[in-house]
């Protein structure tokens, strides 16, 4: 519920602030005196576009603010979902314009996009937008379905949940199956590539390490003839004596360095340099021997070393600069082909899924067409009534269900309002027949009925009353209300029958100094209410007879109230 609703700076308005209650709250006051404004800062906070000429004038921002308790539970899960706060069971809800035309929002001291306004959905706001939208179908299935009640709208919010998520996977088939063919040509490349790497199964660091040995095997009679030399060198050699080998010469110098060391002790330490020298000559004599005895030619594996090399070179151009970088390429492309694999694994999920939805959906549609059937015929009777209440007697009221060829967001139908206020015509389109008096009481006519299930509710009403007057703007006061019995309800009227059953009353006042045009707003009681009152029925000059009119026209609310 409403509780306050705060603007300054907005049109002709300074600074006003409306306290609202349960019941029917009417606004009046005389033409442009502002009373629209009240609407529009309704309008501001609950999400509606504002621009820039809205703000006072000489002045930066417009600002509006607005208070609510008792807030429904989807509301309150809402508010926190958004980073809201509620304190002490009250939402404030705050829209600024400023006159640069940049809009900011809050939502319970939480700064937010303007779309949380609209979606937080806590006030209903009837006005010349809102009978455009009653002549739409999306509208008048939306109120058909209202009133068929809470088994309607959870069989409808299962719909949509489901139309939604078959919506999605449609769109995802959509992309899995338009890149099938690029999937199967990349995963035939991939087999490919993984087949030939699987037949020659490379190691990691393989190529550079066979390229090291078959250098050495092609090399291996030169490198021979280098080893001999140096073995000669160190060994000397059995069939040539014509030098002496390193270690002869070091054998001569350890006997010659030891007799001396016999005669003088200062020569020990010669000693074990030679006999040091000696040892790391007979190592390296023997490390050199050994290389030599590896260094046979062997041209059958140098053969196959060559060919080894071949196999790897021809991964190695297609597939990484090594044998190394192959494999890495081997692990990518099997996890790749698994997920090519997937997605036409995933295109058979879909499709079972979808397959399942459908029948799902068809059979929700079905029952939600049988609900609506089941609910035109009661509902647009009662709308009649309350047309007859309103002056249109002859008034009749149904919704045509047209099959559509495919299941759509709302099921299988085209809900479509037919109309006529005439006897012997047959009821058409709403919008293509009613005038603007004729299409403001069929929305309240709507209201009205759909009261008890709505329940709770706050609606806002601007222009309610066009193109009516005298008896029928008791009657629409009258529904009014009765509206206002389990629904919160503000009226902005310039007709005294419609502002008589108003359980509070305000007035919005304007002054004007030459300069400066100014408009305020109070509550008015008593014998301030029965002047207004008088003055919205015509009266120029405050007189007892205009008073006492004022006064029967209270009594006669009360009385049809009772």
């Amino acid at each position: 519920m409403l509780t306050e609703l705060t603007i300054r700076n907005l049109g002709v308005i300074s600074e006003a602030s409306l306290a609202l209650g349960s019941g029917l709250t009417v606004v009046s006051g005389e033409t442009g005196a502002g009373k629209t404004m009240v609407v529009s800062g309704l309008g501001m906070v609950t999400g509606a576009r504002a621009d820039s000429g809205i703000v006072r004038n000489h002045e930066g921002t417009a600002h509006v603010e607005a208070r609510f308790t008792e807030l429904p539970a989807e509301a309150m899960d809402y508010v926190d979902e958004v980073g809201g706060v509620v304190e002490d069971q009250e939402l404030l809800v705050a829209r600024q314009v400023g006159a640069n035309g940049r809009s900011r929002s809050w939502v319970g001291g939480a700064s937010v996009p303007l779309a949380v306004l609209r979606e937080l959905d806590l006030v209903t706001i009837h006005g010349q937008s809102e009978q455009v939208r009653l002549s739409t179908p999306d509208r008048q299935r939306e109120v058909l379905d209202r009133a068929a009640g809470p088994d309607m709208a959870t069989c409808s919010e299962t719909y949509a949940l489901k139309y939604e998520e078959r919506k999605g996977l449609s769109a995802e088939l959509s992309v899995l199956s338009a890149s099938a063919r690029e999937r199967a040509r990349e995963a035939d490349m991939l087999r490919y590539g993984l087949s030939e790497i699987e037949k020659v199964v490379p190691l990691p660091g393989e190529d550079a390490a066979l390229a090291e040995e078959a250098k050495r095997l092609a090399d291996a009679d030169v490198l021979r003839g280098h080893a001999y030399t140096a073995m000669t060198a160190l060994a000397g050699d059995d069939e040539t004596d014509d030098s002496p080998s390193l270690l002869t010469c070091l054998n001569v110098a350890q006997k010659a360095l030891r007799s001396a060391a016999s005669e003088d002790s200062q020569a020990e330490t010669l000693v074990e340099l030679a006999d040091e020298m000696a040892a790391l000559a007979t190592d390296l004599a023997g490390q050199v021997s050994g290389y030599l005895a590896d260094l046979s030619a062997d041209p059958v594996r140098l053969e196959w070393v060559e060919s080894r090399l071949a196999e790897l070179k021809a991964l190695t151009r297609k597939y990484g600069v090594d044998a190394t970088e192959v494999l890495a390429w081997a692990k990518a492309g099997e996890e790749r082909l698994a997920a090519l694999v997937g997605s036409d694994e995933r295109i058979a999920e879909v499709e079972e899924r979808i397959a399942a939805l459908d029948q799902d959906l068809e059979a929700l549609a079905v029952q939600m067409t049988a609900a609506r059937e089941q609910a035109r015929a009661k509902f647009g009777e009662q709308i009649a009534q309350e047309l007859t209440a309103l002056a249109m007697p002859h008034a009749r009221v149904d919704f045509a269900l047209t099959p559509l060829p495919e299941l759509g967001p709302h099921g299988r139908d085209h809900v479509q309002l037919l109309f006529t206020a005439n006897p012997g015509v047959e009821p058409a389109p709403l919008g293509k027949v009613a005038s603007g008096g004729e299409l403001s009481r069929v929305r309240l006519a709507i209201e009205v009925v759909l009261a008890d299930v709505t329940g709770g509710a706050t609606f806002v009403f601007d222009e309610v009353d066009a193109g009516i007057g005298g008896a029928v703007g008791l009657q629409v006061g009258n529904r009014l209300a009765r509206l206002a019995r389990t629904n919160q309800v503000v009226v902005v009227t310039h007709l005294a029958q419609v502002a008589a059953f108003a359980d509070r009353h305000w007035v919005v006042t304007k002054t004007d100094d030459s300069e400066v045009t100014s408009a305020g707003l109070s509550e008015v009681s008593g014998q301030n209410r029965l002047v207004e009152l008088a003055r919205m029925m015509g009266g120029l000059e405050q007189t007892e007879s205009s008073l006492a009119h004022a006064q029967e026209l209270l009594d006669q609310a009360a009385s049809m109230g009772a």
